[in-house]
């Protein structure tokens, strides 16, 4: 048998935690792993020599060696004066409580300088003073690492040396979509849901855009996801849709409602039983009867939403007990009319406030969270050779209440 140094692997690291009872998934994906300079986890060279070639790795890893413990002593209490206004994207910082900000507003916090750009959570707003707490965002939690190999081959040149995924997922974002506690994040101060362009909608969406936003990696991703929470012969309502529905080819859905802005756009999506003009920003009411539906999907359009609260309780009424509402995102927005909040979150940060719009609603069970990152970018995509990997795919689910 060939040594695995001779080998390249290629395979996917998943985190798996819960808070207050949601779950969470994040996966990282490793395309070129190097098993003779690559920095992997502990015992995971040894398992795949001794396993199948493929599929799922047992490793018996002890979580607070590699995932962060709480210490008290990062929490530290600053006076508001002593946290220094910035403006990002043209709006100035004002600390809300759940929050994440870059360390460098901080003054007089040992360790800390003005260019530190590492997240603080603000935890506390009172009597003049802010209460950071500098920990790990998934300091306490005791997340599971999952290492999933999808195949090796044998490498023709000496490359790697730079593959460290597996610490990397922990340190770019996994744990920030959870409450600091079991208390909502103020996401919705200071005008959250103004836009840039606050002209009507369907002036903006009037010319249609029969191109996909997001690439290839990306959709087949959410293809996935989407066929693995919508049972088959579904009925479906697509939420702010156009000419593609994102569910998979093999998928056989009993109806499929477009609801979208352009008409053009929803007449040329081939999957669609029935086409419905509506604009959700206007007009928060669905026009459907309650119980009408077993999914809900909303595809790179959340970050539209100025009355989400509304919204969400409508997907809610339409779906039957135990339907699935999923909306999934990325990286990728329109500026003018993505809401003012949404480009001043951290990407994990996102899917925190997608939670607290299924929170709020009060309808909604089997919460969960999921983060894809790492895929390689499509040969075909426009850029290709400049972007290396693929658009990240971050999404978040629940069930309607029985």
């Amino acid at each position: 048998m060939t040594s695995l140094d001779e080998m390249l692997g290629t395979m996917e690291f998943r985190l798996r935690w819960q808070h207050s009872g949601i779950h969470h998934t994040d996966c990282r994906h490793a395309q070129r792993v190097n098993f003779w300079r690559d920095v992997l986890p502990p015992g995971l060279s040894e398992a795949i020599a001794r396993g199948p070639a493929t599929g799922k790795i047992d490793l018996e890893l002890n979580a607070g060696a590699w995932s962060p413990a709480f210490n008290e002593s990062d929490v530290h209490r600053v006076p508001l004066a002593a946290v220094e206004a910035r403006r990002v994207a043209g709006v100035e910082i004002r600390p809300r409580r759940g929050r994440f900000y870059p360390r460098g507003i901080l003054s007089g916090v040992p360790g800390v300088f003005r260019e530190n750009v590492q997240p603080f959570r603000c935890i506390g707003l009172e009597e003049g003073m802010l209460t950071a707490d500098l920990n790990h965002p998934l300091a306490g939690k005791r997340p599971v690492l999952e290492v999933w190999l999808h195949g090796l081959r044998p490498k023709f040149e000496e490359r790697g040396g730079t593959t460290l995924d597996w610490l990397e997922l922990t340190a770019e974002g996994p744990g920030m979509q959870a409450r600091a506690g079991d208390t909502a994040t103020d996401f919705f101060a200071d005008d959250a849901f103004a836009r840039q362009d606050e002209a009507d909608d369907g002036r903006f969406y009037e010319r249609p855009r029969l191109v996909q936003h997001l690439d290839a990696a990306a959709r087949g991703a959410i293809r996935r996801l989407y066929g693995k929470l919508i049972r088959p012969g579904a009925d479906v309502l697509d939420l702010m849709g156009s000419w593609v529905s994102h569910l998979p080819e093999e998928l056989p859905i009993g109806s499929l409602t477009v609801l979208g802005m352009n008409r053009e756009e929803l007449a040329a999506n081939p999957r669609a039983t029935e086409r419905v003009v509506h604009d959700l920003n206007r007009e928060p009411r669905l026009p459907l009867p309650p119980h009408s539906c077993d999914a809900v999907i909303c595809t790179a359009s959340v970050e539209y939403l100025v009355h989400p609260f509304a919204v969400f309780a409508e997907a809610a009424r339409v779906l039957k007990p135990g339907g699935v509402l999923a909306a999934t995102f990325s990286n990728r927005w329109f500026p003018p009319k993505a809401i003012r909040v949404w480009p001043l979150l951290h990407e994990f940060e996102r899917m925190g406030m997608v939670l607290e719009y299924f929170l709020k609603t009060g309808q909604y069970s089997q919460l969960e969270t999921f983060s894809l990152r790492g895929l390689p970018r499509p040969e075909d995509d426009k850029y290709f050779g400049q972007i290396p990997y693929a658009d990240p795919v971050y999404a978040v689910w629940g069930h309607r209440a029985r």
